[in-house]
């Protein structure tokens, strides 16, 4: 679904979400691993892992592994819920020429000295505040 407007702001291309239930299903899936890799962690600092250790002073590398399942799996349940559950939309912005951000107007492009006619004072608040003139 397009439109035709191209004002600030209108909305240029609009696709729905699919919504499987697929998707739903593997997020509730993940987020019971998430439950338990968590619940793992919490009881491992609880039961002192990285300071007694395990066989050997293991725990800590364990600690670690369980921690970064944990983001990774919180990766995929964002990565499905975003790419399944929320609309992709595209919106109309205000298109600026390169020298828009960075310069008063055209004549500045170049640069400017130091000291000029109107004082270093006005240049200084020139160069902190670019858009004084505006």
């Amino acid at each position: 679904m397009s439109s035709s407007g191209s004002t600030y702001g209108d909305i240029h291309r609009y696709e729905p979400p699919r919504e499987s239930t697929a998707a739903a299903i593997a997020i509730v899936l993940l987020t019971f691993v998430q439950i338990v890799f968590v619940s793992l962690f919490v009881y491992g600092l609880a039961a002192n892992w990285a300071i007694a250790g395990l066989d050997g002073g293991d725990g800590n590398i364990l600690l670690g592994f369980l921690l970064s399942a944990i983001f990774i799996n919180l990766g995929f349940i964002l990565l499905l819920y975003r790419k399944e559950f929320l609309p992709d939309v595209m919106i109309v912005k205000k298109r600026r020429r390169k020298w828009e951000d960075l310069y008063i107007n055209e004549e500045d492009v170049e640069g400017t000295t130091l000291v000029d006619s109107a004082g270093a004072w006005d240049t200084v608040k020139r160069a902190i505040y670019p858009y004084y003139k505006r």
